[in-house]
């Protein structure tokens, strides 16, 4: 582990500690422009996320309609019923989005694979760096709100559906998360500026309590306009 990635693990509670959980649930809101552009307002709003800590799947409580989840793994969506019974199911949900242009509207499933892809690895991070097949490199610093930042490069394996194989985490001097950037493959390569902020404490582990998430341009420097998705969480429940 690099001394930079073993900094920000021991910032955010430590690795001991995040491995005695397998489970976290986190209550949220997702709002943002891309809902607009994609005719999904609104569908993300007051919902739980249940994420397992140790491997790729999520759901997302209630979905689409009351009593209904819609749970992630990579090769598979479907939406379940609250007794297990499955409604609906996408296999292979990451194609669906080839030859999407940004106009393109999304439907249920496209809302629930970008969320699910998404919010797994922010809410795993940065211990998700630690975990077999990550390969990790420190990159020079990054000077932004008067504070220099250190920065990760990290390659993700080919197990794991994210954004990007690639992707930036800059940590500030006191080891927690500034900025996450990345291009998003299923919207074409758009690129990413994801600003975790408002830091508490939840059974030991330091979480961001927001998240904002801007395009950047080609200087890597934030374009302010639009917002493109804003994330809330009021609760984390670690078990």
């Amino acid at each position: 582990m690099s001394d930079l990635l073993e900094m920000a693990v021991e910032a955010h509670g430590g690795i001991e500690r995040w491995n005695e959980f397998n489970t976290l649930r986190a209550e949220v809101s997702i709002g943002g422009a891309i809902w607009e552009v994609k005719q999904q307002p609104g569908l993300l709003s007051d919902k739980t996320f249940e994420i397992q800590t140790k491997q790729e799947r999520l759901s997302i409580t209630p979905f689409s309609s009351p009593g209904l989840a819609a749970v992630f793994v990579p090769s598979r969506q479907t939406l379940v019923r609250s007794d297990g019974a499955i409604v609906e199911t996408r296999d292979d949900p990451q194609a669906s989005f080839t030859g999407q242009v940004r106009e393109t509207p999304w439907d249920k499933f496209h809302v629930a694979f970008f969320a699910s892809e998404a919010l797994w690895t922010y809410l795993t991070l940065p211990f998700l760096y630690t975990y077999q097949g990550f390969e990790c490199e420190e990159i020079d610093p990054w000077e932004e709100d008067g504070e220099q930042w250190r920065r990760l490069k990290v390659t993700f394996p080919d197990r794991v559906v994210s954004h990007s194989k690639t992707q930036i985490t800059h940590f500030g001097p006191d080891g927690l998360m500034r900025r996450h950037d990345y291009t998003v493959d299923i919207l074409g390569g758009a690129t990413g500026a994801n600003y975790s902020t408002n830091y508490r404490e939840f059974q030991g582990i330091k979480m961001p309590t927001t998240r904002r998430i801007y395009a950047y341009d080609e200087a890597m420097q934030r374009v302010p306009e639009p917002l493109l998705v804003a994330i809330d969480f009021s609760m984390f429940t670690f078990s």
